[in-house]
């Protein structure tokens, strides 16, 4: 539902500041405003027009909370797509079927949880890899290694989530 605008009128009277002055018997005086004539009749300062305000004032803090939550939750989404690419070499030194590649892979922007993936991309002329594993996955870190009997592979690497 919209919010029900007021739109506020001053209240103006011929005579501004005029009063008639009355003594009273225990030597005080009472001032009673003499108005003239009402030129402009003004919004009156009531508690249905006062509430309306805080009602508006509820809803705009209200609607602003909602919107930095869901900008948060874009941000984080939108993080969870982009991620943080990197290229690592793994090296083996031993004779298949043994392999010694395992290698640790420090993550630049530390994840909240290990519940990331790791998106992995190895040239078609790498040689005989294998599969590619990642393991011991930590909030800014993981390892990776190769199955396969290759000397060198170049891997490049997406994380996102986390």
């Amino acid at each position: 539902m919209a919010y029900p605008r007021t739109f506020w009128r001053d209240h103006v009277t011929e005579f501004q500041n005029k009063y008639n002055m009355t003594t009273n018997g225990d030597g005080t005086v009472t001032l009673i405003p003499v108005p003239g004539q009402i030129l402009q009749q003004g919004t009156p300062q009531n508690q249905p027009n006062f509430d309306n305000i805080e009602e508006g004032l509820f809803g705009v803090t209200e609607t602003a909370a909602e919107l930095v939550r869901i900008a948060r939750l874009q941000g984080q989404a939108i993080e969870g797509v982009v991620g943080e690419r990197g290229q690592t070499t793994l090296t083996n030194s031993l004779e298949y079927p043994f392999n010694n590649s395992k290698k640790t892979i420090s993550i630049a922007t530390k994840r909240n949880n290990t519940n990331y993936v790791v998106d992995v991309e190895v040239p078609a002329n790498a040689g005989n890899v294998g599969r590619i594993e990642i393991t011991d996955k930590l909030a800014n870190g993981f390892k990776m290694a190769f199955s396969g009997s290759a000397a060198s592979v170049n891997v490049i690497y997406t994380v996102r989530g986390g």
